[in-house]
């Protein structure tokens, strides 16, 4: 049995879990819950180098990371729902999408980074309003024509799900406010995979 070394509240293992639930492959991992804080973990650490979660541990001499890779290899496994197209424009599409809201997922990620490590008076205004402008930025242009999709969301539809679920879940979902558009399709979204509501994180 495949091994996926995670945290129940990684926006990263959520994409992981939901690809598991889209593609029906549940029953063929086990879900092993870590921490990487403090940077010690052992067993994080041998699956991947550099101390991320998630990992997927395949056998004794193989480990999968970062989540991109584990989920396209996840979309390997079984034939349907094809979560990675295989060529042409639609995997361009579905690429460009998944980095974009990857993009803003990591904003996202480092403040609440920024105030979880540093002392409050090491906190950079500047570097902050950054990170925040590159969320904003990547929200409004996806607010102006929301990704459809055909039969099934993909691999980019499930990543920006990801991230808007982190949105709600660390920022309060201040997201909401200015981006209509976004919160219906995240609606669509929740019902079209019910693995997004499956894998809600719990604080």
């Amino acid at each position: 049995m495949l091994k996926l070394l995670s945290n129940p509240l990684s926006p990263y293992g959520r994409k992981v879990k939901m690809t598991l639930g889209m593609k029906g492959l549940g029953d063929k991992v086990e879900i092993v819950a870590v921490d990487t804080n403090p940077g010690d973990n052992a067993e994080i650490n041998s699956a991947n180098p550099l101390g991320k979660i998630p990992a997927l541990i395949v056998d004794a001499n193989t480990a999968i990371f970062d989540s991109h890779v584990i989920c396209e290899y996840l979309d390997s496994l079984a034939p349907a729902p094809v979560l990675f197209p295989k060529s042409g424009p639609e995997r361009w599409k579905t690429l460009v999408l998944a980095s974009l809201a990857d993009g803003i997922l990591d904003a996202a990620l480092l403040l609440v980074y920024e105030k979880r490590f540093r002392p409050e008076e090491k906190w950079h205004p500047v570097w902050q309003q950054r990170q925040q402008a590159k969320i904003d930025r990547g929200l409004d242009h996806l607010e102006k024509s929301p990704p459809a999709w055909g039969a099934s969301p993909d691999y980019g539809h499930l990543t920006l799900a990801a991230a808007l679920g982190y949105l709600d879940f660390r920022h309060e979902g201040k997201w909401r406010a200015a981006h209509p558009q976004l919160i219906s399709w995240l609606d669509r979204f929740a019902k079209a995979v019910p693995a997004f509501e499956a894998t809600r994180p719990k604080a």
